[in-house]
């Protein structure tokens, strides 16, 4: 082979390669508008009449990732199986972005952590990664600890709201949540950061609950709780 025809294989490669990153952006430019869709919808129940709204706000929020599916199912086409993480850059934060977004509306209708393979579900993607696109481990970690910032926001303005035994409910699921974590040897530099701001996230959440209790507030709810 000369070195004109060797360079022009290279071109042909690089040509091909561009191509595909060029496909790949358009959908993933979609997925992103979707994304903001679901969290400008899912934003309402931080308003004073929004925790009314919660069932009818997730369930807006579930059409929509009917919609993700779609576009998922459609981003998968556009790459060799075998060749995920040549391409992961892409996506990895849109998908992070959907991990959070699926977790937040599985914790507002059950309080509960959602689980990898119950966002994997919900996306209509895999989790184990030899079936193919999938959705990483680390991806659905940085969705979580997204969550968990949001919840610190929710807690301050549950209290504006008036209901004063969320913050103590999303402060036992947060300190939770950083027990877990603790026992993860993080390797990744992005996700260990995010991770740091999880202890902000607690403490955040640990003044609201202090500030009910010395305004005696805590003791009305388990009062209630009671009856």
């Amino acid at each position: 082979m000369s070195v004109t025809e060797m360079f022009s294989y290279i071109q042909a490669f690089l040509s091909a390669d561009q191509e595909i990153r060029e496909d790949i952006k358009k959908v993933v430019q979609v997925l992103e508008q979707t994304a903001r869709e679901i969290l400008t919808l899912l934003q309402s129940v931080h308003q004073p009449s929004g925790f009314k709204e919660i069932p009818s706000k997730c369930a807006k929020a579930k059409e929509l990732f009917c919609t993700v599916r779609t576009h998922l199912g459609e981003l998968k086409t556009k790459f060799p199986v075998e060749q995920y993480y040549r391409f992961h850059e892409h996506w990895r934060f849109v998908l992070q972005r959907l991990a959070f977004l699926a977790a937040f509306v599985v914790y507002l209708e059950s309080e509960s952590l959602v689980t990898r393979d119950e966002v994997a579900q919900i996306l209509g993607i895999e989790v184990v990664r030899e079936k193919g696109f999938h959705l990483d481990v680390e991806d659905y970690l940085a969705g979580v600890l997204i969550m968990a910032s949001e919840l610190s926001r929710l807690a301050v303005n549950s209290v504006t709201a008036g209901d004063y035994g969320r913050p103590l409910r999303i402060s036992n699921f947060i300190n939770e949540l950083d027990s877990g974590f603790r026992l993860l040897n993080l390797k990744n530099d992005p996700l260990r950061k995010r991770y740091d701001g999880l202890k902000y996230d607690v403490k955040k959440i640990e003044e609201v609950v202090y500030d009910l209790s010395i305004r005696g507030l805590t003791k009305e709810q388990e009062a209630g709780g009671d009856k």
